[in-house]
């Protein structure tokens, strides 16, 4: 029998119809060990009183200086032993998503206890797939995360599951006001040595058009990139990687991947390539 715990962060402030769109996304998943938290930032549009009736949902209502604030306030109330923060307006992509992932945690746990009599549980992060909305297409992870992978490619926060002792030591830093879940996927995976694992599960409908997305949060993005992967990496290997992204024409593959017209065949053309490294290992 599954025993992993869920739980699932949802901040929002004045969200209309899409935290009830969201929180049910939730609410009909068939694996059952789960909360929902969610963070408000002061809602004076009525949402919060649309919400269903349902005692794993737990609200928690104060002023926020923004998303990132936001989800650090909710890190104190989180019981279950993994965590995900799905954005207001982005959703489960099916029904099965949290039996799917409780299912290969479990497998993990059970494949660490053949392997030693001493099992100590290892701090991971469960990360799969995207479906985008705006893109209409699913955007598939990198199904492995090294140091290249870290610089230009990790998977988006809607679809990491982190084990909540990775949040116990400090939450996001909020002085990053677009890369702070970037930063802390890359403090996991450094300073606090976690193991990334893929699962080949769509885990979130991603709305698309989101904080990150805007013009000016985009040139505000490229700057913490830039001083994070340093911080990580290091200068020469961070410069080096830049050099690399942008001989292989870095700048036209991304405006492929946004391209609603062109972003599903791009994106089968880099899941194909991703599965031929795979084989090749």
């Amino acid at each position: 029998m599954l025993q992993n715990s869920f739980s699932i962060v949802v901040v929002c402030l004045n969200p209309g119809e899409k935290l009830t769109e969201t929180v049910n996304s939730i609410l009909s998943q068939q694996y059952g060990n789960y909360e929902i938290i969610i963070k408000d930032g002061g809602s004076a549009d009525g949402s919060l009183e649309k919400l269903p009736a349902d005692s794993r949902i737990r609200l928690l209502t104060c002023k926020d200086s923004g998303i990132y604030d936001a989800m650090n306030q909710a890190l104190p109330m989180i019981t279950g032993q993994y965590v995900l923060f799905l954005n207001c307006g982005d959703l489960f992509y099916n029904d099965t998503v949290l039996f799917d992932m409780a299912k290969v945690i479990e497998n993990k746990k059970n494949a660490d206890r053949e392997q030693s009599a001493g099992y100590k549980e290892k701090l991971r992060i469960f990360y799969g797939n995207q479906y985008n909305e705006m893109q209409k297409c699913v955007v598939y992870s990198a199904p492995e995360v090294n140091d290249f992978t870290c610089y230009r490619n990790v998977p988006c926060h809607q679809v990491c599951f982190y084990d909540a002792r990775l949040f116990k030591e400090r939450g996001y830093d909020t002085k990053y006001r677009v890369r702070a879940d970037y930063e802390h996927f890359l403090y996991c995976i450094y300073d606090k040595k976690a193991e990334a694992v893929y699962t080949e599960t769509l885990v979130a409908r991603y709305e698309g058009g989101g904080f990150s997305e805007t013009k000016e949060n985009k040139r505000r993005s490229a700057q913490e990139h830039d001083e994070i992967t340093k911080h990580y990496l290091g200068r020469d290997k961070a410069m080096r990687y830049r050099a690399m992204m942008l001989l292989t024409l870095a700048p036209l593959r991304t405006w492929l991947a946004e391209n609603e017209k062109y972003a599903e065949g791009y994106n089968k053309v880099k899941t194909a390539v991703y599965k031929c490294l795979r084989k090749g290992k």
